[in-house]
């Protein structure tokens, strides 16, 4: 790191210490800059002239007011070009007090726009020109006044260009701090959205299990002694949903235990291939369960995983909370470019067979649904029940809102 490198986050810090040297600096040039005379007879020559008590106080003081030309610049330039036109008008050769005001001009063009730093600019072009052209000793068109003319241009046009650049970095540094927000915004979607898949998933599991062990659990408490042979079956059934249950949480927690992207799943994700095996076992756990489905022609994997979990998760529901003596319906029809499915029952107890009682059952079927653009209404029966229908678009595209092979 070399010592400007060092040096540079202390000015940034003291930005009047650098304000002071600069303006010592420029002190120090027009002073040297006043010991030498443009017409000497061979040329410019240096040492042949000394400045005057009047000009030395005019530099001097030119140069103490650029301490504050980042504070204020147009009073600034005001101050100097004022000191310059002085000098020039009564100076004989004049000295160079005009560097103060090319400073201070510079220092405008870089903190201001451009329209006003073109109109400043011109203006103190013309002030300091027209004045060394009207009173200076020299022809007007002499190079002293060229020079002027130059100088002053040069830092205006060097101002605009300073705060130009400035401008671009700073847009630059903007767009990729919007980039950035925007990464850690969807970042941040992104997680959200896999946490609440992983929820609905979890919750699909084990809600399903749990409901039937529960039922079939309370069977064989219920028939132990007196008919021990059907509280032997009832505890089978509840041995086959905890190992399902278990199964399919283990499969879940695998996959979010590795790291990067998860292999792919070894076993399929379950869809209404399996729905009679589904059907089957909340038959067993004592629900009667009738299908009704027409066109069973193969569904895109993220419908016919939604079409499964809605029944999976009302006819939990129906099992939880209907009553005793509950029956449950389901169909699964094409109708054009969608799959309705429905699930109804007569349940009796109060709130309907598929009241939610707080849990987020009917919510997940809903989200589930919505991500791949279609509808889900729940609700009691006239006369009785609950229905539940969800309306799948067939041609909705694969995405992991469903979570497929997750379970």
């Amino acid at each position: 790191m070399t010592p400007v490198d060092r040096a540079r986050p202390w000015l940034r810090a003291h930005p009047l210490a650098l304000d002071a040297a600069l303006a010592l600096g420029v002190l120090l040039c027009m002073v040297i800059g006043s010991f030498a005379d443009p017409h000497g007879p061979n040329g410019p020559t240096f040492g042949t002239r000394t400045p005057g008590l009047r000009s030395l106080v005019l530099m001097t003081l030119g140069a103490a007011v650029l301490v504050l030309r980042r504070r204020r610049p147009m009073a600034v330039l005001a101050c100097t070009s004022a000191l310059t036109v002085v000098e020039l008008s009564l100076g004989a050769p004049p000295a160079p007090v005009a560097m103060s005001a090319v400073v201070a001009l510079y220092t405008v063009a870089a903190h201001t726009d451009r329209p006003t730093t073109y109109r400043v600019g011109v203006l103190t072009i013309v002030v300091l020109t027209g004045t060394a052209m009207l009173f200076g000793t020299p022809p007007w068109y002499s190079q002293e006044h060229v020079g002027i003319f130059a100088w002053t241009g040069m830092a205006a046009a060097a101002g605009d260009a300073v705060r130009s650049r400035r401008a671009f970095i700073d847009a630059i540094r903007e767009r990729a701090e919007r980039a950035e927000h925007g990464r850690e915004e969807e970042a941040r979607r992104r997680v959200a959205e896999e946490r609440l898949r992983i929820a609905r998933d979890l919750h699909d599991v084990v809600a399903h299990h749990i409901a039937l062990v529960n039922v079939q659990a309370g069977v064989a408490a219920h028939v132990m002694d007196k008919r021990p042979d059907q509280a032997k079956e009832a505890l089978a059934h509840v041995r086959e949903a905890s190992r399902s249950a278990l199964d399919e949480l283990r499969s879940t927690v695998g996959l979010l235990r590795q790291s990067g992207d998860p292999a792919a799943p070894t076993e399929p994700a379950p869809g209404l291939a399996v729905l009679d095996d589904l059907l089957g076992g909340f038959r067993r756990a004592g629900l009667p369960v009738e299908l009704a489905r027409i066109d069973d022609s193969p569904l895109p994997a993220s419908v016919d995983l939604a079409a499964y979990r809605v029944i999976q998760e009302a006819l939990t529901n129906v099992q939880k909370h209907a009553g005793p003596g509950a029956k449950a319906e389901v169909s699964v029809v094409r109708v054009g470019p969608n799959t309705e499915i429905t699930v109804i029952d007569n349940g009796t107890a109060a709130g309907g067979g598929n009241g939610d009682g707080g849990g987020h059952g009917l919510l997940g079927m809903r989200e589930r649904v919505t991500a791949l653009g279609g509808s889900c209404t729940a609700g009691p029966r006239y006369g009785g029940g609950f229905r539940v229908q969800a309306i799948l678009p067939v041609k909705a595209p694969e995405t992991g809102a469903t979570g497929e092979g997750t379970s």
